[in-house]
């Protein structure tokens, strides 16, 4: 396993040229989980993977020995590098420290990666808290689909699940979706949550409303031609989507979704995708659609 530790701000194209997946790395046990989820994600595309470390920028009062302070945080900061290598089982792994904001520095690095892995939550004085800074500040920001990893559930099935509710944003993530099946050999559940609302509503025979169900055949016609190797089951079941995937993510091996779904209150990262970073039983990936002019 090849390791080489970098400094400053990653700028180079030479440092970053060969980013696959990047890895924010801070020392806490969530974060070696998130080590542990792209180092198994790795071996599975044949790729290195990126551990990075942020070191917040220190505002030190005048008369601090800043040098010898700076010495320390540096040090600690390569222990915590070689104690995520440790966790890389197998496969190329390489090393960069970082100064600044650990959300924008990650987000940086997200530019060249085509995944970055975060832990749930980090080593900061809300650690109790379910989600941490970092997590739910890249899910929507970064240039690459952002995974959020949490512990597997106990007993995972070979399952992927994607959240389909017909934005741009659910189609990005159905892509992912189907990719990431068609990787691991996995069973793909479609999920489309529906509410009841005032009004007649024409419904199928098994009493779900047709525009739902036919906006869930419409949503995975075209993959399914895309990727004829992937089982598809589509599921479309009743109640609010944070509770359906939450539910569906308790056995899954993943979920994804997009970061932004349908309707006025549609921002860069949505209710949902916000409820499942915070919430979500198991790995998730949350999928960030650029905005079009």
């Amino acid at each position: 396993m090849r390791n080489a530790v970098e400094t400053g701000q990653g700028n180079g194209k030479d440092v970053w040229e060969d980013i696959v997946i990047v890895v924010g790395v801070d020392g806490s046990q969530a974060s070696l989980v998130a080590v542990e989820w792209a180092a198994r994600e790795a071996a599975m595309r044949g790729v290195p993977i990126h551990l990075v470390n942020v070191v917040p920028a220190l505002d030190l009062p005048a008369g601090a020995p800043s040098e010898e302070v700076r010495r320390c945080v540096h040090k600690h900061a390569l222990f915590v590098l070689e104690d995520a290598l440790q966790h890389v089982r197998t496969g190329e792994a390489r090393t960069q420290i970082l100064t600044g904001d650990p959300r924008l520095g990650l987000i940086k690095a997200s530019k060249d990666a085509e995944l970055l892995v975060v832990g749930s939550h980090g080593t900061g004085g809300f650690w109790q808290q379910l989600a941490g800074s970092v997590a739910l500040g890249t899910p929507g920001q970064a240039s690459c689909p952002v995974v959020v990893a949490r512990p597997l559930p106990e007993r995972p099935r070979n399952e992927v699940v994607v959240g389909v509710d017909g934005s741009s944003g659910a189609e990005a993530a159905m892509e992912f979706a189907f990719a990431e099946a068609s990787l691991r050999g996995a069973e793909l559940y479609a999920v489309h949550a529906w509410n009841p609302v005032g009004g007649d509503q024409a419904t199928s025979p098994a009493g779900e409303p047709d525009a739902h169900r036919q906006l869930l055949a419409t949503a995975v016609a075209d993959f399914r031609d895309r990727f004829p190797g992937v089982k598809l089951v589509p599921r479309l079941v009743r109640g609010h989507p944070v509770d359906v995937l939450l539910r569906a993510s308790a056995e899954a091996g993943l979920l994804v979704v997009g970061s932004r779904g349908h309707g006025p209150t549609a921002v860069v990262f949505g209710s949902v995708s916000h409820a499942l970073v915070q919430y979500a039983k198991g790995p998730l990936v949350v999928i960030a659609v650029a905005d079009k002019a």
